[in-house]
């Protein structure tokens, strides 16, 4: 879900004239996922306030960090199942008994799915169409109210209740505490949320004459949009299962088929040429591989930056295809195959490859797959230029995935089913470099279910003795296996591009102290033949 589509709000009031209470909230909302989280420490525990803060960093800091590959009902209940732990068992070891005790409400969007938890008796709402409805499970003892049956931190197990529900343009979600709903009656809640959690909260304040019996908290969340995917999903579009030359859709005529399994073409519409890509054969039946071309359709439409081709998604189209503007060049594989690019042009398809990983990087996405045959070159006012392609491999940045990339350009750790990041893209930006620079691979290819080994690459100016020693030391930083002597992000390597001067000679580990330092070596080779001949001198007199 788009931070675009949401708006959320939060507050709290302590009870009576005191100034803090036990209650604490948080909110994120970030690009692609939305968490909030409400507790309300229990007020007869020493320490509720303290619980109800740290159950709310514990979950929120653990969403930022968490592994793509675990689902969100997975990650919610892992989290909540560690902190309760913890608490438990810092109160028994600090107060013999429970006194770190909160009750939890958390709620995370994921495109157009709500996720929901409690623990307690603090609640999760949702309003739809004017009509409020729980959806949390209050956990009082039976006919008591005012008496938990379950709460964070008040047993060494603990018992979620947990939920999911879609959700839809207009709906909006309430998390509160019982100071609240204890306060204001359904219609109340409905009426007084609609301008979000600070009214709605004062307004309960009043009620009681600014003199709440118990701290009241709420965090209302509106739903302004759903997901451009999802609303992408939806639509009723053909999935044409054969494309041959000649075929003509929604007047786009199809030329020449650019991939094997004919997908992707070369079309043209009044006069104009363009690429043309369809949605597999495959998703008509599978779900998780239509899902996996409109978030590619749907990157498309939003990457808007010049290393990209410009697309395009009409919007009367009949079929699932999206456009693309026909460069007129060819990829860099190819161009490889006849020469090696200058100097001058790697350092500019450095930048390039730098600028767009750092571009997507601001959507939490990183390509994926950069290699020369998804790179295309572009003479231009008698200089070439970059222009990446495959919005296909375009991916969640720390996310798992064994099938994108290509063997050859993958990072060691890739091999060892680790996540994507920036280090691993630095990595194939490497060795992309050093394949443009010398026709080589620095490890050799690599083939699809090889389990390679990564010895010591050779240098590239044993390749070609053009290549200046700072480029040289660029290159083999990024492509080191050892992922801890690889450039840290993006904007390091940038740095030393921009900066030649700056750039100081990388060496291996295992690189010999001769080569890395030579005054280092002879400075140590005197001082040791200098202490031997005193050792000597001692023993001979």
């Amino acid at each position: 879900m788009s931070k675009s589509n949401i708006r959320a709000t939060g507050f709290v009031l302590a009870k009576r004239a005191e100034l803090t209470g036990d209650d604490f909230y948080d909110i994120k909302v970030s690009e692609n996922i939305t968490v909030a989280v409400l507790c309300d420490g229990v007020g007869s525990a020493q320490a509720g306030a303290e619980a109800a803060k740290r159950v709310t960093t514990h979950l929120i800091n653990n969403f930022k960090n968490r592994p793509v590959a675990w689902s969100i009902e997975k990650s919610i209940k892992t989290f909540i199942k560690s902190i309760n732990s913890i608490l438990y068992k810092e109160s028994i070891d600090q107060y013999e008994r429970p006194e770190l005790v909160t009750t939890l409400t958390i709620v995370v969007i994921d495109e157009n799915r709500l996720y929901g938890a409690n623990v307690g008796d603090s609640r999760i709402y949702i309003k739809r169409d004017e009509e409020l409805k729980q959806l949390s499970f209050d956990h009082n003892e039976e006919g008591m109210e005012s008496v938990l049956s379950n709460a964070i931190g008040i047993n060494d197990d603990v018992e979620i209740f947990y939920f999911e529900n879609n959700i839809q343009k207009d709906d909006s979600i309430l998390l509160c505490s019982d100071g609240l709903y204890s306060l204001m009656s359904n219609d109340m809640l409905s009426q007084h949320m609609r301008n979000g959690a600070t009214p709605l909260v004062k307004k309960a304040s009043k009620l009681m004459e600014d003199n709440l019996p118990d701290d009241t908290s709420a965090i209302v969340i509106d739903i302004l949009d759903i997901d451009e995917v999802s609303k992408l999903k939806q639509l009723s579009l053909d999935i044409p299962e054969k494309l041959k030359k000649g075929d003509e859709i929604d007047g786009y005529r199809l030329k020449l088929s650019l991939i094997q399994n004919n997908r992707t073409w070369i079309c043209e519409k009044k006069g104009i040429e363009y690429v043309i890509k369809f949605a597999p054969t495959e998703a008509i039946d599978n779900p998780d591989i239509l899902d996996l071309y409109v978030k590619e359709v749907w990157n498309a439409k939003r990457l808007k930056a010049g290393f990209f081709p410009k697309s395009v998604v009409p919007k009367n189209r009949t079929a699932r295809y999206y456009l693309m503007t026909k460069l007129d060049g060819i990829t860099l594989k190819q161009y490889l195959k006849k020469r090696h690019l200058s100097i001058d042009e790697s350092i500019v398809l450095a930048k390039t490859l730098l600028s767009m990983s750092q571009y997507l990087l601001k959507y939490d996405l990183v390509h994926g797959d950069i290699k020369p045959e998804n790179i295309i070159v572009i003479e231009r006012d008698g200089k070439r230029i970059f222009k990446i392609i495959d919005f296909g491999s375009i991916t969640e940045v720390y996310s798992i995935n064994n099938k994108a990339g290509t063997p050859s350009y993958l990072a060691p750790e890739r091999f060892k089913d680790a996540f994507i990041n920036e280090k691993t893209e630095i990595f194939s930006i490497g060795v992309t470099l050093y394949e443009s620079l010398t026709g080589k691979f620095p490890y050799g290819e690599i083939e699809p279910f090889q389990n390679p080994t990564f010895k010591k690459a050779k240098l590239p100016r044993n390749y070609n003795n053009n290549i200046p020693n700072w480029l040289e030391s660029i290159v083999l930083r990024a492509i080191s296996a050892d992922e801890n002597l690889r450039y840290e992000n993006y904007t390091l390597m940038n740095y030393e591009v921009e900066n030649p001067n700056k750039v100081k000679p990388f060496f291996n580990k295992n690189t010999p102290l001769l080569q890395r330092d030579p005054l280092k070596f002879y400075k140590f080779g005197f001082y040791f033949l200098l202490i031997l001949n005193f050792i000597m001198w001692i023993k001979t007199s």
